[in-house]
């Protein structure tokens, strides 16, 4: 097992440290990557020492990464008073056009997962979209020479695990949300799609396109985890992770901690030739989202706030 330097989070008082010495700048706020979890989050606490490799336990709704996104959401809000949140997750890739969700006055929910406890498809996030910053998105990512559209609650853009398709902001938002700021927030959220050629450079430009909002009180998030291998549940716990997985995650923060922004770009793209990444990836859709939030911000300084294995979170400001 690797050891992390110890200048990172890995530990709540460390965490709350790191959100604490965030800068409290709602003229320019930091764009995020962060760990959003699995929807074991949410589990049942009787179920679950029943899911694979433990993540139950570290990533459950007694584990550390619960603990971490419940003590996030609240800095974000009182920071950085967002006028609006615009999220990327790893559960939704389209090929060659941006989609922007405008869900008018509240968000629906996709419940994009299977077989889980029925507890699960009851959960509640309450949310609203806002039409004009979504159309602002769009333009945004038009400028830039993409397609890019919305999409409204009439168009479907995934399987629910209740049986039927359907829109809604996918699992990757609202599992973590729900943690973060609790059953209703009074802000809108506007979900934009990843690029599935997912590719370091593609997903970076797409935070790049958006680097603008942060300057107009709107919070950027991009939701992902970096050591997701569904046929391997031991990478997801620090405890039962093989070395090369361990080699991987200390390879994600020394990039992160590179001090000269091209240097950083450098070594974020260069974590694609690890030799733990495939062992850590086998598709790179949870990956991926780290390289938009550097995008959004590339010109300043990476800042983890959580550096834990698998489920780092990280403030580029």
């Amino acid at each position: 097992m690797s050891s992390v330097n110890s200048s990172v989070p890995t530990t709540q008082e460390a965490w709350r440290e790191a959100l604490a010495s965030l800068p409290a700048t709602p003229e320019n706020i930091p764009a995020f990557f962060f760990a959003h979890g699995s929807p074991s989050l949410a589990f049942p606490k009787d179920s679950e020492r029943r899911l694979g490799g433990g993540i139950g336990e570290y990533q459950g709704p007694e584990g550390p990464l619960a603990k971490f996104l419940k003590d996030f959401g609240p800095v974000l809000l009182e920071k950085y008073k967002p006028k609006a949140i615009v999220v990327f997750s790893a559960h939704w890739e389209t090929t060659g056009e941006r989609m922007v969700t405008d869900y008018g006055d509240e968000n629906p929910l996709l419940y994009d997962y299977y077989g889980f406890p029925p507890e699960l498809y009851k959960l509640k996030f309450k949310s609203r979209g806002d039409s004009a910053i979504a159309q602002k998105v769009v333009q945004l990512y038009k400028d830039a020479g993409y397609l890019a559209r919305t999409t409204n609650k009439l168009e479907s853009r995934g399987e629910d695990g209740r049986g039927f398709a359907g829109p809604g902001l996918d699992h990757g938002v609202f599992v973590p949300f729900q943690i973060m700021f609790g059953e209703e927030l009074d802000i809108p959220v506007i979900q934009v799609s990843i690029d599935s050629k997912l590719t370091p450079e593609s997903n970076w430009k797409l935070g790049q396109i958006v680097a603008s909002l942060r300057k107009e009180q709107i919070l950027v998030l991009s939701g992902g985890l970096p050591i997701h291998n569904l046929r391997d549940f031991s990478s997801f716990h620090p405890q039962s992770a093989k070395p090369l997985h361990h080699s991987f995650h200390q390879a994600i923060l020394d990039a992160l901690m590179k001090p000269d922004p091209t240097s950083r770009k450098q070594a974020l793209h260069d974590l694609t030739k690890h030799q733990g990444f495939r062992a850590c990836n086998p598709r790179e859709e949870h990956f991926v989202p780290l390289y938009i939030a550097a995008g959004a911000g590339e010109d300043g300084e990476a800042k983890i706030l959580n550096g834990l294995y698998g489920i780092p979170t990280v403030a580029f400001v």
